[in-house]
């Protein structure tokens, strides 16, 4: 019966297998006939390996809080540029000529709910943490369906109507990578329309 490959691909799991590697090497140097350059170049490899992966890890953080700090400003400035461009719309002098100069009034959008189905797309964030993205056109919004590795079926995961998303569930198993399915369908007074969008996957990183 054919054998999986030994090296670990995760990375918590190679620093644990790497760390094990080298000290039952060192016990066997003389009987599996190494010289102490070997032994030493393992130890310096470990040693770079642990300081690679806590840096990246570190890295990775702070993306994440960079990336959560921003979208959370987005979403503060949407607030606020909305609520000054209803002032404005309300205003007595406001005329069509000046929301298109402003850029405050969206495209023209032809688009039948009836047969429609959204298009997701999808960033992850590390540690659980994906973004998911999609136009709502004439739409309230979208109700989003996800199944994970361990689920049999898709569920309903949440109602978005801001074209952003984010699902912060952690990981299923901390620092083990796992896959996410996503799909979606527009909703419009309340009620589900159009056609489920396509099955988006996501490889969700440690």
């Amino acid at each position: 019966m054919a054998k999986s490959d030994y090296f670990p691909r995760p990375d918590g799991e190679l620093l644990i297998w790497h760390d094990r590697f080298i000290l039952n090497l060192a016990s066997l140097k003389t009987q599996l006939g190494l010289s102490d350059e070997d032994i030493a170049g393992c130890g310096s490899d470990n040693k770079e390996l642990h300081g690679k992966v806590a840096a990246a890890n570190i890295a990775a953080a702070a993306s994440h809080h960079a990336t959560a700090e921003k979208q959370a400003y987005r979403g503060q400035l949407e607030n606020s540029v909305r609520a000054l461009t209803r002032r404005i719309k309300a205003h007595p002098s406001y005329t069509e000529a000046l929301g298109n100069l402003l850029g405050i009034i969206g495209p023209e959008s032809s688009m039948d709910l009836s047969d429609a189905k959204p298009v997701l797309k999808a960033a992850d964030q590390t540690g659980g943490i994906v973004i998911l993205s999609f136009q709502k056109f004439k739409s309230d919004g979208i109700n989003i369906y996800s199944q994970r590795d361990n689920e049999s079926e898709f569920i309903f995961l949440a109602r978005d109507t801001q074209t952003r998303y984010a699902d912060n569930r952690p990981l299923l198993v901390a620092g083990k990578p796992e896959l996410r399915r996503y799909t979606a369908v527009y909703v419009h007074k309340d009620a589900e329309v159009g056609q489920y969008s396509d099955e988006l996957v996501v490889s969700c990183a440690p």
